[in-house]
């Protein structure tokens, strides 16, 4: 099975970064970064900037590779993600809804980790504390961790 290639981008403008509510699609009913498919012809941060535009409506210009996350889904017959994440710190626009999410902005010590993907717990707060990393988690279904590892890099 191929690997797909994603991005994820967090904006964060301490003490709070902007989250969205995903409302359709893989991941529907969680609070997640922006971000999504790299299209053919498309670099990495192309593809970053556009699905942070289409999603919430706003301009990104500077990214800043925080780190890597890799999944593997037992249910869907081992199906790989590679996800870039990066940090977002300047943006132009004002954050809309869209068809896709819902942006609302919250407090570092009062982000919804209950309603947001298993992993995000482990390696959130290395990217708030600005350490880079490589996670790989290994998942039974959408809503069960069954193994994880991260790793700091320089």
């Amino acid at each position: 099975m191929s690997e797909k290639i994603l991005t994820l981008c967090i904006i964060h403008q301490h003490p709070k970064v902007l989250l969205g509510m995903k409302k359709r699609g893989f991941g529907a009913g969680k609070w997640n970064g922006f971000g999504g498919k790299v299209m053919d012809g498309e670099s990495i941060e192309e593809a970053a900037r556009r699905e942070v535009r289409e999603e919430i409506d706003v301009y990104v210009s500077d990214l800043e590779k925080a780190g890597e996350l890799n999944f593997e889904f037992k249910n869907k017959h081992g199906e790989k993600l590679k996800v870039h994440v990066f940090r977002v710190e300047d943006f132009q626009g004002e954050p809309v809804e869209s068809e896709e999410m819902k942006p609302e902005w919250f407090f570092i010590d009062q982000i919804p980790f209950k309603d947001m993907w298993p992993d995000d717990v482990y390696w959130l707060p290395l990217f708030f504390a600005r350490k880079k990393f490589v996670g790989h988690f290994y998942f039974a279904d959408e809503n069960t961790l069954i193994d994880r590892k991260i790793e700091l890099i320089n």
